[in-house]
């Protein structure tokens, strides 16, 4: 690891204790609603596998899975749904889960799309925002850590469907990337 990983932003202890944190709020704020947590894979899997135990109110799940990244390290800015959910969300409560809030320009279709088909409420928990980097005006609802402008891999991030493993979040080596 210690070749790709310049260095760790936020370690596991820290990521533990905020997803806590953040389940404790969740299951406050979201206490007799009809809740639908929507993970967006591939990336929120890690997150959303420890936020939904940290939850301690009934929910149900569903994931979509889109791209607007492919193989780089730069978003490409078009969004493409790859995987729909499988059930309705009419009047339902949707909390779309994300592992990174970047340019703003995914989570920003994703909410329009979820609240065109009826949902009660559509807001957005992420483990990280990057906000120097946003090309729309969105903000997550809940957020773990604002983080500067680095490329990250771990807790479910990847680089080329690589690193997602790692327990914590790490900035990738300039020249692991730069040597496409």
């Amino acid at each position: 690891m210690d070749k790709v990983i310049d260095r760790v932003l936020v370690s596991e202890a820290a990521i533990q204790a905020k997803v806590r944190e953040l389940g404790e709020q969740l299951s406050t704020d979201y206490a007799g609603k009809d809740l639908l947590v929507v993970g967006i894979l591939k990336g929120a899997l890690v997150f959303m596998a420890d936020l939904i135990r940290a939850i301690r109110i009934p929910i149900e799940i569903d994931f979509m899975a889109v791209s607007s990244y492919g193989q780089g390290t730069k978003s490409s800015g078009a969004v493409r749904i790859m995987k729909d959910l499988d059930r309705a969300i009419e009047n339902r409560h949707i909390l779309i889960v994300e592992d990174i809030v970047d340019t703003g320009l995914t989570l920003n279709y994703l909410v329009d799309n979820l609240k065109s088909r009826g949902a009660a409420s559509v807001k957005v928990c992420t483990i990280l925002d990057k906000p120097s980097r946003r090309k729309t005006p969105v903000a997550p609802d809940y957020n773990g850590f604002t983080i500067p402008d680095e490329f990250v891999i771990g807790y479910g991030l990847d680089y080329a469907e690589q690193y997602r493993h790692i327990p914590f979040v790490a900035v990738l080596k300039r020249e692991v990337y730069e040597k496409k």
